[in-house]
């Protein structure tokens, strides 16, 4: 799932990006890596060309309360531990508008349960052992939580989202961005493979 980076896209100002006074709907891609999706404000550690504020996802100070209408975040909860993963969790609900949604993508702890079950690890470098510990490939791409539908359900609940569904990513404004909400075991077989991301969005 690798793509070109925009490498000439402007850096952006609170007052000219998707969180302005006078834009009418504010989206956040937040955790977005290198992946660009137009129409949204991107938020990341790491400083990317298109990358508009440079924060941790627990810290969204740039972000008034009650200012957003859409979080986005696609596999980032899973790099939070146990004891960690609610403080981006009570942020998001922070900025979100009444009535604004998160939509989350995280790794399906059932669907790479059940790959197991059925086919083990096979060499050790498989997909399913980067769904579940990360890619190991710098300091921020290690995994420290698991996460399945009643379980995550239930730490939404508590933050205090309702209306918690699952969500498709071909029906998503952002389905031509190919990012991990559209993982598949066997890898891009998004046919015949099995989904290994449990997608639900979630409204304030």
């Amino acid at each position: 799932m690798t793509e070109s980076l925009p490498d000439d896209r402007p850096k952006v100002t609170l007052a000219s990006d998707g969180l302005s006074k006078g834009s009418r709907t504010r989206k956040l891609h937040v955790g977005c890596g290198p992946r660009f999706i137009p129409g949204f404000t991107h938020v990341d550690l790491v400083d990317f060309p298109h990358v508009d504020h440079v924060a941790d996802a627990r810290s969204l100070s740039f972000a008034e309360s009650n200012s957003v209408d859409l979080v986005y975040a696609s596999h980032v909860l899973e790099h939070f531990g146990r004891w960690e993963f609610m403080e981006p969790l009570r942020e998001w609900y922070r900025v979100l508008k009444p009535g604004g949604v998160l939509r989350l993508s995280v790794p399906d702890f059932s669907a790479c349960a059940a790959i197991y079950y059925e086919d083990g690890l096979e060499d050790g470098l498989t997909g399913l052992v980067g769904l579940v510990v990360g890619g190991q490939k710098d300091s921020y791409d290690f995994h420290k939580m698991v996460f399945d539908e009643p379980f995550l359900t239930d730490a939404l609940h508590e933050i205090g989202f309702s209306c918690i569904r699952r969500w498709d990513w071909r029906e998503a404004e952002h389905s031509e961005t190919d990012d991990y909400s559209q993982a598949y075991l066997p890898h891009m077989d998004k046919e015949k493979g099995r989904q290994m991301s449990l997608n639900l969005e979630a409204s304030k």
